[in-house]
């Protein structure tokens, strides 16, 4: 998956990082306050985010739950190389591991492996991350 969530989006997969899979209720009751939204755009954010393949969605006892696509992790590892590359114009590999050592959203296990996905420069597939693979 290629596609980055947008900063609302990024809100839903942290609720859903922290909880494994909720239904879309229980992603209102975590984030909905906070982001101003009525149980109906939460819902709609939600649907957008499985058509755009950042959020998947099961039946649990004919509830729908949902899950992040993507490992906090990988998400992060991804989003980091690509800013890093497109606005920095920097070289990913060469973050220090300090740079998330203030984190609240990464433990000390999380950091580690970003730490090393970044200095690997892989994908959570194991691939190169390269600019002619991105079209950048």
């Amino acid at each position: 998956m290629t596609t980055e969530p947008n900063p609302s989006e990024l809100e839903v997969l942290k609720a859903l990082w922290s909880h494994d899979r909720l239904s879309a209720r229980e992603v209102h009751d975590q984030i909905g306050e906070a982001q101003r939204w009525s149980y109906s755009t939460t819902r709609t954010v939600i649907q957008r985010m499985v058509d755009k393949g950042l959020v998947t969605k099961d039946s649990v006892h004919g509830l729908a739950v949902f899950a992040a696509a993507d490992r906090k992790v990988d998400l992060i590892s991804r989003l980091v190389r690509s800013f890093t590359k497109r606005v920095l114009e920097a070289d990913p590999t060469a973050l220090p591991a300090s740079a998330f050592a203030g984190s609240r959203l990464l433990d000390e296990g999380e950091r580690a492996e970003l730490d090393a996905l970044l200095k690997a420069g892989a994908d959570e597939g194991g691939h190169k991350d390269n600019e002619e693979e991105t079209g950048q």
